[in-house]
């Protein structure tokens, strides 16, 4: 699996943002990805030393709108622990515009 397609998109919240202090970074990450596809791929789209990766499945919630009944879609997330040291760019340029 290429490495664009195992890196969805990063996960900006409250406690994403807590977490990117301790040198942990949220992401969105294709379901069917595991751990070692998960660190190369943060290592080679950002550039930097990966220590730990976790995973979370994120289950699905029951949603209504009007008579209308379904569900939201679960999906995988993964906080990536860096080197101490390494930070990538990209989540510090959301912090500052907070």
């Amino acid at each position: 699996m290429d490495a664009r397609q195992v890196i969805l998109e990063p996960v900006v919240s409250e406690k994403s943002y807590a977490l990117m202090s301790d040198g942990k970074y949220t992401f969105r990450v294709d379901d069917r990805a595991h751990k070692t596809q998960i660190r190369h791929a943060v290592e080679e789209i950002f550039d930097v030393a990966v220590v730990e990766v976790r995973t979370i499945k994120v289950p699905s919630k029951p949603k209504r709108r009007g008579l209308h009944s379904g569900r939201t879609r679960s999906w995988k997330k993964a906080i990536v622990e860096l080197a101490p040291g390494e930070r990538i760019e990209l989540f510090e340029g959301a912090a500052v515009a907070e």
